[in-house]
């Protein structure tokens, strides 16, 4: 469990990476500057995983068997949605089987604002299976 304060900076974190995979996605492969942002946003990446890694991959273990599903839990960045505002799509975050939602497209995201794990099916479901406390 993080305490506040944590909490607070796991946030900021996340925020951190989000907006810097936003900023990667607006740049075309020929912009200069296009490899020192990714190489930058892979640096946010590694230290998020290690540091942040193993609380999160936790509570992703925890909803995925909740959903009953088979699916593997990843790495925490392969959560993110492409920006930190609002609800994710349904095409954001890692897709996942669930019994709960069979024949359906269920994606699990991991968003900011406050740090919680997002449950999208299609465009009909969006439903908060986790939130960082």
């Amino acid at each position: 469990m993080l305490t506040l304060m944590n909490l607070e900076e796991l946030n900021r974190a996340l925020v951190t990476l989000i907006e810097k995979k936003q900023i990667l996605h607006d740049m075309s492969y020929d912009d200069t500057r296009y490899d020192d942002v990714e190489e930058e946003l892979h640096d946010l990446e590694d230290d998020f995983n290690e540091e942040y890694g193993s609380f999160l991959e936790a509570a992703l273990d925890k909803v995925h068997t909740e959903l009953n599903s088979d699916t593997d839990v990843l790495l925490p960045t392969a959560y993110l949605p492409s920006s930190t505002g609002g609800a994710p799509s349904p095409k954001e975050g890692v897709w996942v089987d669930s019994e709960k939602y069979p024949g359906k497209e269920a994606r699990i995201t991991l968003i900011p604002n406050p740090t919680r794990i997002m449950l999208t099916v299609g465009k009909a479901v969006q439903q908060e299976l986790w939130k960082a406390e």
